[in-house]
């Protein structure tokens, strides 16, 4: 069987760069080398593009930029064409691609820019569309259309900047709460703000990172997860569960878990995990999600299920909790991208 070219995006220009280079890598190490070429493309913080042919370590080190294994590199927006074009002194050289698999976090990568061009130049994409990439990053909207779904969500007010309609709902809802970036990821700019004289720092924060900012009240309770996959036929890994010590899981402890640990299977009743898995298809199948997403939910102490967030682009590394919770499911890291892979071309 001939092998296929997978272009794997890393990097990006965005807040989440350096949590791209850790996931690209760990796709490179997993991807079945029997059946898939990556031909890979690091994107600068800038926002230039290379065709990349070092080593997966250099990527891991953020040393990859450099003239020996870097090209510059676009591509051919034109449909059919489906290529890679390496801008080489000499002239234009033309690399053939199959599926298109951005392993890109944040903006310009998650958000529904990248899967745009994608679609345009005709190349089968694996992940999510433009659609469901743009509506997931967007906290607020997300979040309506899950409850029009029927899920309940947190209560929550969008503000432009430090209004005095922050602080009296605020005062409404009550302390703590949550103030976040509208549309920001890794928790970048996240803010638990437990005193009244915690929320103006805290926008400020937030509108470093997004000009819209959300403030959200509190669930009690704990965080799980849902692994999805798929577009028509949906396979569900282990509902997850995130045990804090305190605080809450921000960017610190999403990628040392210092104080924290993650449960798979969560400790919950098979009754209450089937629940959840129900609730993850339905918010992933509300938003328009195909190929595959990590679903966020709240479980709270009176066993209901309140809606968090969609990760369209989840962590890929050997410890993220995407693969984790497949690999409960029976799948190991190489199936699932292979999974995924083979659902871009037949949902194409």
């Amino acid at each position: 069987m001939k092998k296929q070219n997978v272009l794997i995006f890393f990097g990006g220009c965005s807040s989440e760069y350096s949590v791209s280079l850790s996931s690209a890598s760990g796709v490179l190490l997993n991807l079945d080398p029997n059946r898939y070429n990556p031909v890979t493309v690091g994107i600068t913080r800038e926002g230039k593009w290379y065709y990349y042919t070092g080593s997966t370590e250099k990527i891991l080190e953020d040393t990859w930029q450099n003239a020996e294994d870097c090209t510059p590199a676009a591509l051919s927006p034109s449909r059919g064409d489906c290529c890679l074009l390496l801008l080489r002194e000499t002239g234009t050289e033309r690399i053939p691609i199959d599926i298109a698999f951005p392993v890109l976090h944040g903006r310009n990568g998650e958000d529904g820019t990248l899967q745009g061009l994608l679609e345009l130049a005709g190349i089968p994409l694996a992940g999510c569309g433009v659609l469901a990439s743009a509506l997931c990053m967007d906290k607020d909207r997300a979040h309506k259309l899950a409850g029009l779904a029927g899920i309940r969500v947190p209560r929550a007010l969008v503000v432009e900047a430090q209004t005095p309609q922050a602080v009296d709902f605020a005062r409404e809802i009550g302390y703590p709460l949550y103030v976040k970036p509208v549309r920001a990821g890794s928790s970048y700019g996240v803010t638990k703000v437990n005193t009244s004289d915690e929320l103006i720092p805290a926008l400020s924060l937030a509108l470093q990172y997004d000009t819209l900012v959300i403030l959200e009240e509190n669930i009690e309770g704990f965080e799980v997860g849902c692994a999805v996959l798929g577009s028509s036929d949906l396979i569900v890994g282990e509902v997850d569960e995130i045990q804090l010590s305190g605080g809450f899981f921000d960017f610190t402890e999403k990628y040392t878990l210092k104080t924290s640990a993650i449960h798979v299977p969560a400790r919950i009743s098979p009754e209450k995990s089937a629940e959840i898995k129900e609730a993850a298809k339905c918010i992933y199948r509300a938003l328009g999600c195909s190929g595959f997403a990590r679903v966020d939910l709240f479980l709270t102490p009176t066993g209901e299920i309140v809606f968090n967030e969609v990760n369209t682009i989840p962590g890929f590394t050997a410890h993220s909790r995407y693969p984790g919770m497949m690999k409960a499911a029976g799948y190991s890291f190489t199936e699932i991208l292979t999974m995924i892979l083979e659902d871009a071309q037949c949902s194409h």
